[in-house]
């Protein structure tokens, strides 16, 4: 046996020469796999400069060091790279995102509230973007929240200073134009917490609607996070 069965340690094998060389390759891999920290799951080019212990998830269509290794875990070792797939239940940190994810043997999924052994699950996720205002009376979204979510809370907060003619502004969707908030502010760091007192379950993917209350939108822009949940399907 030339490697460990979970992580693919190297081995010492029976006198073997220039063993640190073998346990400085396990110790290498070992501080990139422990409480796995994943710079990126989506970069298909590697950084310029390699540094040894950090991870990347190579997605389909890695280039250049990464050409080939789609599905991999790449480890920056001795400069350059060591390559290890992921198990099924492996949790990781996302740097990039700043999202915890878990391996489910194709992609990384935000973690499960509850699952079943056939993959049926129960997921809270949150949504968040950057959202720059448009002139006029009314503004939606071209990001939206996905078909199939029962929303708890929209929050937002304002990133640059909304300016037109408006005192104030609402924020919902069609038809409940204030069902986040109403007489929200204009400044720098004013926030809407948008909590619903009861869940609302959307069936078609939905845009927000930002509606100008007084005068009309100029510029600005927010912050915005939907708080939902959604289900997984058991699979055949």
């Amino acid at each position: 046996m030339d490697e460990t069965t979970q992580l693919k340690l190297p081995l010492l094998q029976a006198s073997q020469a220039q063993k640190h060389v073998t346990v400085n390759a396990a110790l290498m891999r070992l501080d990139g796999l422990a409480q796995l920290r994943l710079q990126s799951a989506t970069t298909t080019t590697p950084p310029a400069a390699v540094v040894d212990g950090e991870a990347w998830f190579v997605p389909t269509g890695g280039t250049n060091a990464w050409a080939g290794q789609g599905g991999q875990i790449a480890i920056g070792d001795n400069g350059g790279w060591s390559f290890l797939a992921p198990m099924v239940g492996w949790r990781a940190w996302i740097v990039d995102t700043a999202t915890d994810a878990l391996w489910d043997g194709s992609d990384w999924q935000p973690p499960r509230m509850a699952a079943s052994p056939s993959g049926a699950a129960a997921k809270m996720q949150v949504l968040e973007f950057d959202h720059t205002i448009a002139a006029g009376a009314n503004d939606i979204t071209s990001i939206q929240v996905p078909a199939n979510a029962m929303v708890f809370a929209v929050s937002a907060r304002v990133i640059a200073e909304i300016t037109g003619t408006l005192t104030t502004w609402t924020f919902g969707i069609n038809g409940s134009e204030g069902q986040f908030g109403t007489g929200l502010g204009l400044s720098l760091g004013s926030y809407c917490t948008g909590m619903q007192g009861s869940p609302t379950t959307w069936y078609s993917a939905t845009g927000l609607k930002l509606s100008a209350t007084g005068g009309d939108f100029a510029g600005g822009a927010v912050r915005i996070a939907a708080h939902y949940f959604t289900i997984d399907l058991p699979n055949l």
